[in-house]
């Protein structure tokens, strides 16, 4: 409640907002913005992401998601076949005690 009032008081000060408005950070955050629709406005229109159907979104959408599966799947083969390498090369009892010989 009390922040809220604090946020109300500080978006209605005019000259906060304005002084804001000047400040580096917020020109070069506005700069950035504009830069980024811009380019990103003349990549759809490149590549014709603005006349594509809803079908053909929505099977976009899937290939997307069936990569991205894929993709973690793999990491995760791969994440488990380096554990067991290590539990391999280590021993089950001696990576759990790794740690204790270092003290």
């Amino acid at each position: 409640m009390v922040l809220r009032i604090i946020l109300r008081y500080l978006a209605n000060n005019e000259q906060l907002i304005q002084r804001l408005a000047d400040s580096y950070p917020m020109r070069r955050a506005a700069q950035f913005l504009v830069s980024a629709y811009y380019r990103s406005r003349a990549i759809t229109q490149e590549q014709k992401l603005v006349e594509i159907t809803p079908e053909g979104f929505k099977r976009m959408m899937n290939t997307f998601k069936n990569k991205i599966k894929q993709e973690t799947e793999a990491a995760k083969h791969d994440l488990r076949k380096r554990q067991g390498e290590i539990t391999l090369h280590f021993g089950r009892s001696n990576c759990y005690n790794f740690g204790k010989h270092l003290n």
